[in-house]
């Protein structure tokens, strides 16, 4: 049990919570700790977006896609608290286009985390284990995303729908839509397709790993299978001040249903303050802006190439909800292990060599454009879209898998080459 590494992660934790107190305003602070509780939870219990398609690719698993369609349902679920008797145009909902740019948005941002290993999120709790190889992610990534602007802004394949239905008319389907007339205003219906799309996936994955263990390919993963080995702890046991409670409450892995459940309630609680859910991959783009500022760029012409306003990348960097978030998350996870007492040891010492750092380049630009065109990234373009009912969300899904899947293959052969 290593006592400093723990005792730095509660010091660091509590400057956080009284710094963020005193600079930020409530809003903003707000946006802070969800960031600290994402940031957690995703590292707490092994939870990534990424990792769906690349730990089945790769070992077999298909526990996290199963997982995944837990808490999109449930989230969605939950949505309906603030929808339903409201008008939806009410709330900032990520009812997103479906058109080219949603496939081939999808399909790029699928390979790119094949070879990054993570994907908006997920660099973000990247930084937790490494440096030098996140920080080239999210360079790139943000540059992908910077270049991406005024396509995003300009292109009819990206902006506009081929589909779409009377409450976001030229803009997407909404699911309650399909079910107007019927009871709950069309949330019933909705939250049963919801459901059922869901159950579809899961019963693939479930046939997909069946098939990988009869094979005997199946190889599964180190986190899980911690997960599978913890067993019940009796917090009465043992005195509240002990090794063994402290183990229990900061150190044993969450399983992946706990941190489903946290992050749900999260989901839940920034839908409700904030009229809008989980984005995380726009402020990348913003900092690659301000780093051309940095370097001496004129920020009127930074601001008329990406069609944004230029206080998008002048203004005070933690005035900004989602920079606040997303810096959020990194400390979260960053907490996470050194109460762990994971941190130091999990720092990853592997060097970078120079062909992984070209493929790193490729892959955060991938995701980054890809981000422009599919409006999102995997909770920009996938959890927030399903958790509102957006037909987008899964379709954004099967591109993205299709995507990893490539880009894996790919992977594979060069590593064989």
């Amino acid at each position: 049990m290593n006592a400093k590494e723990h005792l730095s992660g509660f010091v660091l934790l509590g400057l956080v919570l009284a710094l963020g107190g005193i600079a930020l305003d409530s809003m903003i602070f707000f946006r802070l700790v969800i960031g600290l509780g994402l940031g957690y939870a995703l590292t707490r219990s092994a939870l990534g977006f990424a990792g769906s398609v690349n730990r089945a690719y790769r070992a077999g698993s298909t526990k996290l896609m199963r997982a995944l369609m837990l808490m999109f349902a449930a989230t969605a679920v939950a949505s309906v608290a603030f929808l339903y008797n409201q008008d939806p145009h009410d709330m900032n909902l990520w009812v997103n286009p479906i058109n080219a740019g949603l496939i081939v948005g999808g399909l790029m941002f699928g390979f790119g985390m094949s070879f990054a290993g993570c994907c908006a999120s997920g660099v973000l709790t990247y930084f937790s284990s490494s440096l030098t190889r996140p920080a080239l992610v999210l360079f790139s990534f943000g540059m992908g995303v910077f270049l991406g602007f005024p396509l995003q802004a300009q292109e009819n394949w990206i902006r506009e729908s081929w589909i779409s239905t009377a409450t976001y008319e030229g803009k997407g389907v909404y699911l309650p839509d399909l079910f107007a007339g019927t009871p709950m205003d069309g949330y019933l219906g909705a939250i049963l397709l919801t459901v059922l799309f869901a159950g579809i996936v899961t019963w693939f994955a479930h046939r997909y790993e069946r098939g990988r263990r009869r094979q005997d390919t199946f190889i599964g993963v180190a986190s899980e299978k911690e997960q599978l080995e913890n067993t019940p702890h009796d917090l009465a046991a043992h005195p509240f001040f002990s090794r063994e409670t402290y183990h229990a409450l900061f150190v044993r892995r969450w399983s992946m249903t706990t941190g489903v459940a946290v992050i749900v309630v999260l989901f839940t609680l920034m839908m409700g303050v904030t009229g809008a859910g989980w984005g995380a991959s726009t402020p990348f783009g913003l900092w690659f802006g301000r780093l051309l500022i940095a370097v001496g760029m004129d920020p009127m012409n930074i601001a008329a190439f990406t069609h944004r306003p230029v206080q998008a990348f002048t203004m005070p960097f933690f005035s900004h909800p989602i920079n606040v978030q997303n810096i959020g998350i990194m400390l979260g996870s960053v907490i996470s292990l050194l109460l762990a007492g994971r941190f130091f040891s999990g720092m990853s010492r592997l060097r970078l060599g120079g062909r992984e750092a070209v493929m790193l380049v490729i892959a955060g630009l991938a995701m980054g454009l890809g981000t422009r065109f599919a409006n999102g990234c995997n909770v920009g373009a996938l959890y927030t879209p399903i958790a509102n009912f957006s037909l987008s969300g899964w379709i954004f899904l099967v591109v993205m898998v299709a995507g990893g899947v490539f880009g894996n293959q790919l992977g594979k052969r060069l590593k064989n080459a």
